[in-house]
């Protein structure tokens, strides 16, 4: 009775696991850019993401079409009530953008440190608001019946979403780190291997944290769980992957340290996923019945029916070109005249 709506869940959630783990590490490595003290260091570490950045910011649009074809009202409360976030999210995108495009028009050292700064702040404002609206999402918003947002923009910033919002900056970096392992050589690449272990020391300490805190204040994200423990295993596999990062990297398996940040996001995505549903904005105000789900807020049967269709046209077409680049630029970042 319900499939579509599942199934546009299902859309929504591989998209934005495939945006997390994609943009995450080209949003990590701009955390990482004021790290590097000399400018090749900084245009190796841009010329790493450089042929993929732009790529991986698709799959934040797919998330925001699919929501709005499949579940138009939980797309009109979320803008309307994360307005001002969503804004702040914008921005860096533009500015991150543009700031990778004008740092190297001039060889000028004050013009790329300009650059530089704009760069790596946008990156953790992306990465910040990100964190926080998934935090509010969780925590739950007020919203009325009719699906308007009752709070003010301070509501959103409390120690439990600044606190996603901190470990979502963590695993950022983290996970920039690794992937940057892979593209660098020689001094570069021991110094880029100390910074991958610091932040895997600060996200591992935040996720504890993050956890205790959602199994102490969130016990609604546990209620499927505990209907059906068998989906625990994604917990623990989560844990399992994180785990396997220090190990993969102690034997100098940088690939596979990546291939476990990747599969530690995807898992914890699901949890996510698990603990929310039915529910796509929680309400804080008379939960059961001012809630966003799946369900109350899906287009027509025919309406996700058609654009379904055209989701198993596009999705891998996208899915094709992502593979195609990361094909063509595998391998060491080598810089040339036409590098960053």
């Amino acid at each position: 009775m319900h499939g579509l709506e599942i199934i546009w869940y299902c859309v929504i959630a591989v998209s934005a696991i495939c945006y997390v783990v994609l943009d995450g590490f080209d949003l990590g490595a701009g955390m990482l850019h004021l790290f590097a003290k000399e400018d090749k260091e900084r245009r190796i570490m841009l010329n790493a993401i450089g042929p993929v950045w732009d790529g991986n910011e698709v799959w934040i649009i797919i998330v925001g079409g699919a929501m709005l074809a499949g579940f138009p009202a939980a797309y009109a409360t979320l803008c309307s009530a994360f307005y001002t976030p969503i804004m702040l999210f914008l921005a860096g995108i533009i500015f991150r953008a543009v700031a990778i495009e004008f740092r190297s028009k001039l060889e000028n050292a004050r013009w790329r440190k300009i650059w530089d700064v704009l760069y790596s702040v946008a990156t953790y404002v992306i990465t910040l608001v990100l964190g926080v609206l998934l935090g509010n999402l969780v925590k739950g918003i007020p919203l009325s019946e009719d699906g308007r947002y009752l709070g003010t923009l301070w509501d959103f910033f409390t120690p439990y979403t600044i606190l996603v919002g901190i470990t979502a900056i963590a695993l950022a970096m983290m996970h920039g780190a690794l992937f940057l392992l892979m593209k660098t050589e020689g001094e570069f690449h021991d110094k880029i291997k100390s910074w991958a272990k610091s932040a895997m020391v600060f996200f591992i300490i935040t996720y504890v944290t993050l956890s205790i805190a959602t199994l102490t204040f969130m016990p609604h994200m546990l209620i499927r769980m505990q209907k059906w423990p068998w989906l625990y295993l994604f917990g623990f596999a989560a844990m399992l992957c994180v785990a396997n990062i220090p190990r993969e990297m102690h034997k100098n398996r940088n690939g596979m340290a990546f291939l476990s940040s990747m599969c530690s996001i995807a898992f914890l995505f699901v949890l996510y996923g698990v603990g929310m549903y039915p529910q796509i904005i929680r309400s804080s105000v008379n939960t059961m019945q001012n809630s966003v789900t799946v369900f109350n807020s899906a287009s027509t049967h025919i309406t996700m029916t058609i654009l379904l269709g055209i989701v198993a046209i596009g999705v891998p077409l996208v899915l094709g070109y992502g593979w195609w680049i990361y094909r063509v630029f595998r391998g060491k970042v080598k810089l040339d005249s036409s590098s960053y």
